[in-house]
């Protein structure tokens, strides 16, 4: 998180604030049913009900003279293909999750991963200490280092491996991607974990500690796909939490000259994903593109939307299409009066990073107490789920209700439609899933209304209650 904005902040400028009304139930209905052909089927989040399924809607001719705000699809027009959408285990989230009952654990992990339920799978694991950890930790501790004989990946065998293991068996498509808060101290000046800036000097040693991380979990049956080489290269939290400075050349030049050529050497596959921080830094992240050899190592840039707008991505996808993005953090804090509501918030928030190219949503910590614990920075985050300290009770926050109408319709595979409207009061976003049905994502923050979609000769009436969130699907 940038200490130019708060997790708050964010959600302020980035999504409309919705009132603290009903609690969430904590029963996740099927996505699936059969479905009459031509038929619109419709799943809705709003005050009375959590991703529920109401009546099926007929597509009729469309009439002569069209609805104000109507939204138009052009399945013709396709963006970005979709990764999949998830949330961070990080050292805080593991310790929670792991302090329930193996059945308590393996009945929230099937809602969250199995493909029949959440279907959560594009994940963040943490190498080493965040904030959000029982401690500060690295996997090589002590005085410098630079072969690193002393490297372990020891603390992470006691609930953080077996956590990764668990969701993976719930669902083996499970994408994984690490990153780092900070190398360990003696690779920085400072020779704290606890801000402070990279040293060039330890680059190649820095290099190696990834290659052997990667291996390590491999060995542990943890295979990471990706890597970002630092959550949120362009602050130090002011020495305040785990946390490093990466200046745009060290970022470079570390890909071109340090990680890539040892993930060569050593037959590594992981991919990278450079930034890992806000929108405002397109500039830096256009600037890092342009790097000669960096682009052999790496072709994606991870996001955080902290500070700035996500249709800020467009001027560096405008400057180099191919380059993949993906969203790699972002939650509530269980301080704020919507946490426990704030669906359509977070829907808009959504749908803005996926009309803007992005192929992955991944939230913050998974799971954290009812008190945002444990945390040892000075953040109070939320998490997607909330695991009650002394009772154990699991209960969904507004975000999480909002991803059920992502994560549960929208398949790995699936490409963004075109979807246009003159209006902005329903936030819209499309997709068409490998297998032909199409899923349209509508949010509506404000009063209830009725909202017009149409699909060539085709038109629908779909009803939208007050602060609501309502996929459509069809075949």
């Amino acid at each position: 998180m940038s200490n130019e904005s708060t997790r708050r902040d964010f959600l302020k400028v980035s999504g409309l604030s919705a009132a603290a009304l009903a609690s969430p139930v904590s029963v996740l209905p099927k996505a699936y049913g059969s479905v009459a052909p031509g038929e619109i089927s419709v799943w809705t989040t709003d005050d009375a009900q959590r991703c529920a399924r109401g009546p099926s809607v007929s597509w009729k001719p469309v009439p002569a003279t069209s609805a104000p705000g109507t939204v138009v699809l052009d399945p013709d027009k396709k963006f970005q293909p979709i990764l999949g959408f998830g949330a961070a285990f990080t050292d805080a989230a593991c310790y929670t999750l792991n302090r329930l009952d193996p059945p308590a654990r393996e009945k929230l992990f099937h809602q969250l991963f199995h493909p029949s339920e959440m279907a959560f799978s594009v994940c963040r694991t943490c190498i080493g200490s965040s904030d959000y950890s029982t401690k500060v930790y690295s996997y090589d501790e002590g005085d410098p280092d630079p072969e690193l004989k002393r490297f372990s990946i020891e603390h992470d065998r006691a609930y953080i491996l077996p956590m990764l293991r668990e969701a993976r068996k719930a669902n083996p498509d499970l994408f994984l991607f690490s990153s780092p808060w900070s190398p360990p101290g003696w690779m920085k000046p400072n020779h704290s974990m606890l801000g402070g800036n990279m040293e060039r000097k330890y680059m190649p040693s820095y290099a190696n500690y990834f290659v052997k991380f990667l291996q390590g979990y491999e060995a542990e049956g943890v295979p990471v796909q990706a890597v970002t080489i630092q959550n949120e290269v362009d602050t130090d939290q002011d020495g305040r939490m785990p946390a490093c400075s990466w200046p745009q050349e060290y970022e470079a030049d570390f890909v071109r000259g340090q990680l890539g050529p040892a993930f060569e050497r050593a037959g590594v596959k992981t991919n990278i994903w450079i930034i890992d921080h806000n929108y405002n830094l397109w500039g830096r992240a256009m600037g890092e593109l342009e790097t000669p050899g960096l682009r052999k190592y790496s072709n994606a840039i991870a996001w955080h939307g902290y500070v700035g707008q996500p249709e800020w991505i467009n001027r560096v996808q405008s400057a180099y299409p191919d380059v993949e993005m993906y969203w790699t953090e972002g939650g509530p804090d269980y301080t704020e009066p919507d946490y426990m509501t704030g669906w359509s918030k977070w829907s808009s928030t959504f749908t803005g990073i996926l009309r803007n190219w992005c192929r992955s949503i991944t939230a913050w910590n998974f799971a954290l107490d009812e008190v945002g614990k444990p945390n040892i920075g000075p953040f109070p985050c939320g998490g997607l789920v909330t695991v009650h300290s002394q009772t154990k009770e699991v209960t969904y926050c507004g975000q999480f209700w909002a991803f059920a109408h992502y994560s549960r319709f929208v398949k790995r595979g699936a490409r963004r439609l075109d979807s246009q409207s003159a209006s902005t009061d329903v936030l819209h976003v499309a997709f068409e899933n490998p297998d032909g049905h199409r899923v349209v994502v509508l949010t509506n923050s404000g009063p209830a209304q009725t909202c017009t979609l149409k699909l060539g000769d085709r038109t629908a009436s779909i009803p939208l209650g007050h602060n609501s969130v309502t996929t459509l699907e069809w075949s």
